[in-house]
């Protein structure tokens, strides 16, 4: 692996230093891939120490580190491991699961857990690596979702936490703005990971009042063809253009599904607005 803090990449610009969280899969694993292939280095993170040591084998340029980000010990082996590499770039809160189910439904474990895991670690990681950041004049990248802007029957826990951490990213990106930190939200429609049907695993399932609604949200989204689902590079390539962008948008809505439906959201919202 090289440093970044001096070594330069076959074009002569500075290698940087990544910091990946939920890297054993989905978008995580795959971002993490294509960062180690520009040469730049990747601190990547999870919870699975064989899934991070077979992404580790792929690449001389990932750094694996075993962590849970919504414990103290998690966030401390990161800390290890950015101050090892010299420094972090850029950051991407990328850890994260579907939670599904009628709002009466999901308990309160459940319903704390998903915000530990969307808000509370990623703001407690924040804090960690926000000074070397600023000494970087580093990146904030967060994946949100299209369901920060509006919720389906059963994805109101999950879209709460989603638009807490895309309001948050707001904040920070005027909140950061004159110290040249950059901040933005990446707003993903469905694609084709972990966060497809399979994920409905996580779902808290509808009783008879809930059928109509959460019941049905769940056959339909169980029955969608996987050709439906896009392809989770499109999000890894929005990923690092906005890395790239020395002014980036502060959210960027990916794919057409993403884009339509937030749109058609936003309209309804004005329309209330209007009333």
């Amino acid at each position: 692996m090289t440093n970044s803090g001096g070594a330069t990449n076959g074009g002569g610009a500075k290698n940087k230093v990544w910091l990946v969280t939920g890297a054993t899969s989905g978008f995580g694993r795959q971002l993490a891939l294509a960062v180690a292939g520009r040469g730049d280095a990747v601190i990547a993170t999870g919870r699975r120490k064989d899934a991070l040591a077979e992404l580790a084998a792929l690449s001389a340029h990932i750094i694996p580190v075993v962590s849970d980000i919504t414990t103290a010990d998690g966030r401390a082996a990161i800390r290890e491991a950015v101050n090892a590499a010299g420094g972090l770039d850029v950051l991407v809160n990328n850890a994260g699961y579907g939670l599904f189910g009628a709002v009466e439904q999901v308990g309160d474990a459940a319903a704390r857990e998903v915000f530990e895991t969307h808000v509370f670690g990623p703001l407690a990681l924040l804090r960690d690596t926000l000074p070397v950041l600023r000494e970087r004049r580093g990146h904030v990248i967060t994946l949100s979702s299209e369901l920060a802007v509006y919720a389906w029957p059963s994805s109101g826990l999950y879209s709460a936490s989603k638009a807490a951490a895309d309001l948050l990213s707001e904040a920070l990106a005027i909140e950061l703005a004159p110290a040249g930190v950059r901040v933005t939200a990446i707003q993903p429609g469905t694609y084709a990971t972990e966060f497809g049907p399979q994920s409905l695993a996580r779902a808290v399932a509808p009783d008879d009042v809930y059928a109509p609604t959460v019941g049905a949200f769940f056959a339909a989204f169980q029955a969608k063809p996987a050709a439906e689902f896009g392809d989770p590079r499109e999000v890894v390539d929005a990923i690092l253009a906005v890395a790239d962008d020395e002014n980036p948008p502060v959210r960027v809505a990916v794919g057409e599904e993403a884009r339509t439906t937030i749109r058609d959201a936003l309209s309804r919202r004005l329309d209330e607005v209007s009333r």
